[in-house]
């Protein structure tokens, strides 16, 4: 916690072009926009990245204003701790959480996972790679291309067009028949589909299906019996939000962007294995600085998707270690 101390701010937005386009069911994409956050003391920095998302009403101006309106609060004192009451969950709280964080290992020669407490040392994990939404074939040949990852998301909620969803999820099966699939149809799934395309997860031996429908209309997930488990992605914000989870997923995807930075995903994750609900960390299309907090929550993870820059033309330097399907904790130099 920083003590009373008084911080200047800087706010940057910047723009990172990614390797080719970024498809799912909402539409594609070829770069990510991403707003950076910068606390210092005049010896000490921290940083933290987020990612505006305009499906929960964010945009880039947006997330900046909400962040610059903070330096008066920093100037003043504001802590990490007291930033939880001063913004609500979103972008623009996780970029300066992460920035206080990384400030506070800075300042105090401690690194993150030390802040965070007693087994939080950070180690290597299996990350998933993200295959983007596209035709069947195509989608097949890009999980191949990926064979050193043993844990594979798939993006699905595309349309009927050769065979839809069953066929790409059968297609990939096919090309990478020992790696294990996570499922993502990004809310495009509906009632008329629901059961068939979860049989054909099934069928394919799908460990996870993240956000098959619409989270304003999820409900229907626990009426039927579910055939492969099911994880809550837009239907998951904070820790407010999971209660109402509990009897319609198995699962939740926690995002520091939807979160609203690092101290809350950490009480968020408790909050789930509380309600009996696995946790995922997931991540938005970014660059490793964005990555790097979430690695630490990652810990306490069954499944890890922190592949963003992975999809990107290039990043930050230093940035994270990827190697043969492995992440490795960051470099305190990137962050913590």
């Amino acid at each position: 916690m920083v003590n009373a101390m008084a911080l200047t701010l800087i706010v940057a937005a910047e723009r990172w072009p990614i390797a080719g386009a970024f498809s799912i069911s909402r539409g594609s994409k070829t770069e990510a926009a991403v707003v950076v956050a910068e606390v210092s003391d005049g010896q000490a920095r921290g940083r933290g990245e987020c990612v505006p998302y305009g499906r929960y009403g964010e945009s880039v101006d947006g997330v900046i204003a909400a962040i610059s309106a903070m330096r008066g609060a920093l100037k003043a004192g504001l802590d990490r701790l007291g930033l939880q009451q001063a913004m609500p969950p979103g972008a623009a709280r996780n970029a300066l959480d992460c920035a206080l964080w990384d400030f506070e290992a800075k300042r105090t020669g401690r690194s993150a996972a030390a802040l965070v407490g007693p087994g939080a040392e950070p180690r290597p994990l299996a990350t998933a790679f993200t295959i983007s939404l596209g035709a069947p074939d195509v989608m097949a040949q890009a999980a191949a291309r990926a064979a050193d990852y043993t844990l594979l998301k798939i993006k699905l909620g595309g349309s009927s067009d050769d065979g839809g969803d069953p066929a790409r999820i059968a297609a990939v099966r096919a090309a990478v028949p020992q790696a294990t699939l996570i499922a993502d149809a990004n809310e495009g799934w509906s009632s008329d589909n629901l059961e068939h395309n979860l049989a054909a997860c099934a069928a394919a031996k799908v460990a996870l299906v993240e956000q098959p429908v619409p989270a304003t209309q999820d409900e229907m997930l626990g009426k039927i019996r579910r055939a492969v488990p099911v994880c809550a992605d837009e239907s998951a914000h904070d820790r407010a939000s999971l209660a109402a989870l509990a009897d319609r997923y198995d699962a939740v995807n926690i995002k520091l962007d939807k979160a609203g930075g690092l101290t809350e995903a950490l009480a968020m994750a408790a909050e789930a294995k509380r309600l009996g609900l696995d946790v995922m960390v997931g991540c938005m299309v970014a660059t490793s600085l964005a990555m790097a907090p979430a690695v630490l929550l990652a810990q306490r993870a069954r499944y890890v998707d922190l592949d963003g820059p992975l999809l990107l033309a290039r990043d930050r330097v230093p940035g994270l270690r990827y190697e043969q399907g492995l992440l490795y904790p960051p470099q305190s130099a990137l962050w913590g």
